[in-house]
């Protein structure tokens, strides 16, 4: 299983960007992607995720209305659209599996058995 993360970049506050989830070994029309950040100094934060079996999303209170999360089947690959950027949104951005098919409510179990990729830095300027 491999999952590559790509298109972080510097942005400026109230830009947008969109962020690449390439999966290989699972399927997404499957496994659940989830989509998690970590800020310097704090510790990780769900931001939102993808069910595999029927590509519902759920996000996480302080992304709702500016983030979306889709996917491409054909591409097995996730994505993470940014709009609204703000400065607090400066993080390295991983998506993750939990092996599990649909999303779960409340926080993401970072203890529990989850795979995730290298990461990819979004800088959001001021």
């Amino acid at each position: 299983v491999e999952l590559v993360e790509s298109g972080g970049k510097l942005a400026q506050s109230g830009g947008s960007l969109t962020l690449s989830c390439a999966a290989t070994g699972i399927a997404l029309d499957w496994y659940a992607i989830i989509w998690f950040r970590q800020a310097p100094g704090k510790e990780r934060e769900g931001v939102g995720c993808i069910s595999g079996s029927d590509g519902s999303t759920d996000y996480t209170d302080s992304v709702k209305g500016r983030f979306t999360i889709s996917r491409d089947i054909g591409k097995n690959t996730a994505y993470l659209q940014m709009s609204n950027l703000k400065p607090e949104d400066t993080a390295v951005y991983y998506c993750a599996t939990d092996w599990g098919r649909n999303c779960k409510s409340g926080t993401v179990d970072f203890a529990g058995d989850l795979y995730w990729g290298q990461g990819t830095q979004v800088t959001v300027s001021s």
